[in-house]
């Protein structure tokens, strides 16, 4: 019973979902959904990329009565690019519902339009702790009409300190709801801490688990003070052109960046408490490949829905199995292939001991000396560099709009220009690095404005690459 049509939807909601590729139901959809669809209230343990917003956004939309223009069903996640995500998946889902309005508030954008937004009435908003809160203590948000309260990644949420704002927010909630609750670990802390949001939940767990058909593991044996060098070694010599590279600190995150670009390498590094502008940027370029290599923790890194990466290292060993498959279970996505590399000192042989355990496969072993000789030959740069403009969404600066005035005024080809991403204040371009300066310096010529100015949509915005 994995068919869709099983489900008791509506023609027009199968009709779409037939649209949107979704044919069979992926694990975590076959054992959520029908007890979501009953109203029960769900603790659901999966990873990313196993199709938990389908899973979660088919149950909210099911209750949805689109005539009512009140907030009926909330969803929490714990960073700004889940909850866009997520919202974006949700209007997907719900084309065959009319008129369905769906609002993302999250922190990193003016309060202003999103006040406005809820004034109009909004069926879905989907926003992070801090700024539902916020709304909330405003009073410019009203969730006695909540149907569904979902928690998205609620063990993340409650690493990143977010417990107290999700505990008021639920205080505010009909006690008369469903809660569904998605975490990819669910340890006992967490247990106990949601337990009183939840009223007799249905469990699933779906296990992560990879096949070597999908994705090569390989574990080195290295000294205690050869981590870093080593890593810098693996990128040498399998030369992936997009990696996430795991630490267990911010320390050690920070340590490793420096080392490598030290080495020529475009690295940047992804850890906690960077403030949400700095940590979208960074986002930004590893997706655009303006930055070829990410070094993060596994709370930065956790939400992260990036395609086509070819290659996870681990340059610390998880002391948790589960956060080890969660880890490389980022690379060999959608039917690829992917690497999996994992450096080991005498003294973490025990975790890697629980990985082959948690995996019911033994680990593969390779000796360092399979590598090429240690070249100390530099990385090369990222293929892209990102052009920062300082016009976004509130200026009506759109995508159309910059790709025509880069295949316009800087005279480069449709396949010169990477992805665009528009955001409130800001945009950013990924240019092929070969011709960048040259299409900087037409556009900059375009413009009747002397040094960093480009001419677009006949209005004249500050401009600057951003290098790494």
């Amino acid at each position: 019973m994995t068919s869709f049509a099983s489900l008791p939807l509506s023609d027009a909601f199968l009709a779409n979902l037939e649209t949107l590729g979704y044919s069979t139901m992926t694990p975590i959809q076959a054992e959520s959904l029908p007890p979501v669809l009953e109203g029960r209230d769900l603790i659901a343990q999966a990873q990313t990329g196993s199709g938990k917003t389908a899973a979660f956004g088919i149950g909210l939309l099911y209750t949805i009565n689109p005539a009512w223009f009140a907030t009926q069903a909330l969803v929490m996640c714990p960073t700004r690019e889940l909850a866009d995500q997520v919202a974006n998946e949700l209007r997907r889902l719900g084309r065959s519902i009319a008129n369905l309005k769906v609002l993302v508030l999250t922190g990193g954008s003016p309060m202003r339009p999103q006040i406005a937004s809820l004034e109009h009435g909004a069926h879905v908003v989907v926003g992070t702790p801090g700024r539902i809160r916020d709304h909330l203590s405003r009073q410019t948000l009203d969730l006695s009409s909540i149907r569904t309260l979902v928690l998205d990644e609620a063990d993340r949420m409650t690493d990143m300190g977010f417990y107290d704002d999700i505990a008021a927010i639920v205080k505010e909630c009909p006690k008369r709801r469903q809660t569904l609750l998605f975490s990819a670990t669910y340890p006992d802390d967490i247990r106990h801490a949601t337990e009183a949001f939840l009223a007799d939940p249905v469990e699933v767990v779906i296990e992560a688990q990879h096949t070597s058909l999908t994705i090569e593991q390989r574990f080195y044996e290295i000294g205690f003070d050869s981590r870093d060098e080593t890593v810098a070694r693996l990128l040498r010599h399998f030369k992936p052109a997009s990696a996430i590279i795991f630490c267990n600190t911010k320390v050690h995150c920070r340590e490793l960046v420096d080392t490598l670009r030290a080495q020529g390498f475009s690295a940047l590094a992804l850890y906690g408490e960077l403030e949400q502008r700095e940590r979208d940027e960074i986002l930004v370029l590893f997706a655009n490949r303006s930055c070829q290599i990410l070094v993060a923790t596994d709370v930065a890194a956790r939400g992260l829905d990036i395609t086509d990466l070819e290659a996870v290292i681990n340059a610390d060993v998880s002391k948790d199995a589960e956060v080890h498959v969660h880890r490389i279970g980022r690379t060999g996505r959608a039917g690829g292939s992917g690497l999996s590399l994992t450096l080991c000192a005498p003294n973490e042989k025990k975790w890697v001991k629980l990985i082959e355990e948690y995996q019911n496969t033994p680990a593969e072993w390779h000796e360092l000396s399979e590598l090429d000789e240690d070249d100390p030959g530099h990385g090369d740069p990222a293929p892209m560099l990102t052009l920062c403009i300082s016009g976004g969404k509130k200026d009506k600066l759109r995508a159309g709009d910059v790709l025509g005035a880069l295949t316009g005024d800087a005279k480069l080809a449709k396949e010169h220009v990477g992805k665009i991403n528009v955001t409130e204040f800001q945009t950013y371009v990924a240019i092929d690095r070969r011709m960048a300066y040259e299409a900087f310096d037409r556009l900059s010529a375009a413009s009747n404005l002397a040094g960093d100015f480009g001419s677009f949509k006949g209005r004249n915005f500050k401009m600057r690459f951003i290098d790494v």
